[in-house]
This record gives structure tokens, sequence and C-alpha cells, in this order.
């Protein structure tokens, strides 16, 4: 199978850099403020630049307002709009049609009873991204705090749209959970960085190679 690779949470040019280098598929971007990872709009269409026609471009939002959705869509174009909050099917549905961007929508999963919502968003997503559903602590962000869930869960899903798997992923632990799940893409932020917010690009190198490695 082809194996799909995103790198998430991008702030700096080297940063870009180290993903490109490293034969990153997808790069992220978040537009979160209580995110390490937060940029602008003007810092992604920057940042973005040299990844046109080699990587594509995600843009990560947290239940965004249709202000942000329209200046997203307007300024920086992203081949994929990845929604990360508390978004139900009918504001998903809203967005896609709003925006005229194909949409990747985050499931929170922390048991089986959790991926029960996902027949109501396959109609209105190009892809479905599982994630560890956040702890309920007050400092805790929708993604991106470095935590696995039961991969198990996800085997052999099929939902009818392209799967991604996020959440806990590094390079120690990224080829056992291609293994277990089987999915042909995954996404990773916080396990290739050196601080919260700080990419490492050995890391990234690593992350890939390890990836890569089981295909």
């Amino acid at each position: 199978m082809a194996l799909e690779v995103k790198i998430c949470g991008l702030k700096t040019d080297e940063a870009v850099a180290a993903a490109l280098s490293a034969g990153a598929d997808l790069i992220g971007f978040v537009f979160f403020p209580k995110s390490p990872r937060n940029v602008s709009i003007d810092e992604a269409v920057r940042l973005a630049a040299p990844a046109r026609g080699r990587a594509k471009i995600v843009a990560l939002a947290v239940d965004p307002s249709d202000e942000l959705v329209d200046a997203l869509a307007a300024h920086l174009a992203p081949d994929l709009l990845q929604l990360h909050g508390h978004e139900t099917p009918e504001r998903v549905a809203e967005i896609a049609a709003r925006s005229g961007l194909a949409i990747m929508k985050a499931i929170p999963v922390a048991e089986a009873a959790d991926l029960a919502v996902v027949p109501a968003y396959v109609p209105h997503v190009a892809r479905l991204l599982f994630d560890a559903k956040p702890p309920k602590t007050p400092e805790a962000l929708p993604g991106g705090n470095g935590l696995p869930f039961d991969w198990r869960l996800i085997r052999d899903l099929d939902p009818g749209r392209p799967v991604m798997l996020s959440g806990g992923l590094d390079p120690s632990n990224v080829a056992r959970a291609i293994e277990v799940t089987g999915v042909s893409a995954i996404d990773v932020s916080s396990g290739v960085e050196s601080a919260p917010g700080v990419k490492d690009p050995e890391r990234i190198a690593a992350f890939i190679r390890n990836a890569r490695a089981t295909v």
C-alpha cells in the first residue's frame, strides 16, 4: 500500500524544509490560539509556499468561525481543512459548502462507542482522522497532547473514506501503529518535537523513515 505521512504543527521555515526533505506527503498548520503550534494566516501562507506542488497543505482549525473559514479559503487555499473541534455533522456540511474545501474531520477516540458518530460525518468529508480523546484537564488541547488510544479499535474499520491515524505517535512506535491498524495515512505533531511547538528535524526524518519501512 502507498503510505501517506503528515507532519503537523509547523511554525518555521526550518521545520517545513525538514518535513519536505524527509518526504512528508502532507504538512499541517495550526490555527488555534491556545496551541503552542499556532500560526497566523500570513505566516502560514509564507511557510507553505515552498511546499506547493510537493506536499498537500492542511489547515487545522478548532470550531472555526465563518470568518476564519473564509480567510483560510481565500488566502491559504489549503488542500484540506482539518476540523479538530466539536463540529457537528451539520456544521461540517456548512463549512464544506461555504469554503469549497475538502474536509478532514478529526474523531476523538477513547473507546469503541466513540466510533458511533462516524457514519454521520462520512457524507460531508473527504477524510477522517482518528485521534486520542483529550484528557479532562484544563490545559489539554483538542489534539497534539502526545497521547495514544487503543489502536485496535480502528483495525479493519472501513467508513467509506480514507482514514488517517494520529495521537501519541513518534519514531519509536509508528511502525507498530501501522502494523496494528493497517492504516495507509499517519499524522504526527508533538511526537517529532524537542519541546512544545519546536520541531526536531532528526525526529521528523526518523519518523518518516520508520513509517516507510513498514510498506
